[in-house]
């Protein structure tokens, strides 16, 4: 029995440090990485029993809490963070977040899921155009406010409406709207998600939608895989880095289209 359990905690530490490490890796936290595990364990594994889909939507925004505080951590040791890009992120998409949750009550998500994955993919495919070549002093220098504050608005009324699509369209806006590199959109994109996953995770602590006795386990995979994932971002070529991200928004893509469809 106690094996049993012993093998459950590890696999929510595994998961946990493996969708936070990718998540951290490319800016888009881990829930992309951990829900669709989650409700795959749900499915097919009675000792996920426990694992409602209101449970795993909680505990992976518990999860994302310290996926995006380690690796902000790691980030701002580094100086790759956007303090004022991320600042003014934020300042648009909390208000969005908060209109986008009550728009929600007047829109089809499962439309929406279905055109939203198709926009992803579409988006990473965009990586493949020809860009100049911009410096993130040169944005420190110029930096356009009231462009940023509407993107994020947009970012943060998506984000509340359909509850997807936060760290996917930020980084992409960062690197295409505002001329940051892949490595200081990804740093930057944590440390806005950091403070909205904060608030979510609040309304769902508050909602009971945590089971504790499994959370903690993974908080230790997603505090470790958040660090790991911010220095491994430092060592990587951007070229590559943008292939990784790519990657993640084709799979962010097709996990939309097929709720959408079902």
């Amino acid at each position: 029995m106690m094996k049993g359990f012993l093998l459950i905690y590890f696999i929510c530490v595994i998961i946990g440090l493996a969708a936070s490490f990718a998540g951290s890796l490319v800016g888009m936290g881990g829930g992309v990485i951990l829900i669709p595990a989650m409700l795959l364990m749900y499915q097919y594994s009675d000792a996920f029993a426990w694992a409602t889909p209101q449970v795993i939507v909680g505990i992976s925004l518990i999860t994302m809490v310290f996926t995006a505080f380690s690796s902000t951590l790691a980030f701002y040791r580094s100086k790759r963070i956007h303090i004022k890009i991320g600042l003014l992120f934020l300042t648009g998409s909390i208000p969005g977040g908060i209109l986008g949750s009550w728009l929600n009550q007047f829109i089809s998500s499962e439309d929406f899921s279905l055109y939203f994955g198709v926009l992803m993919i579409v988006m990473s495919f965009l990586f493949l155009v020809k860009r100049d070549k911009r410096t993130d002093d040169n944005v420190s220098r110029k930096t356009p406010v009231l462009s940023v504050f509407i993107i994020s608005l947009i970012i943060g009324a998506i984000s509340g409406l359909f509850g997807t699509g936060g760290g996917a369209m930020i980084v992409p806006a960062m690197i295409f709207l505002f001329g940051l590199s892949v490595h200081t959109a990804a740093a930057t994109s944590m440390f806005v998600i950091l403070f909205i996953s904060i608030m979510s995770a609040g309304t769902h602590i508050a909602l009971g939608h945590i089971v504790w006795e499994y959370a903690g386990f993974f908080v230790i995979g997603a505090w470790v895989g958040g660090t790991l994932g911010a220095k491994v971002n430092q060592l990587m070529k951007s070229s590559l880095l943008e292939w990784i991200l790519r990657l993640m928004l084709v799979i962010v893509g097709i996990r939309l289209i097929i709720e959408g469809f079902m």
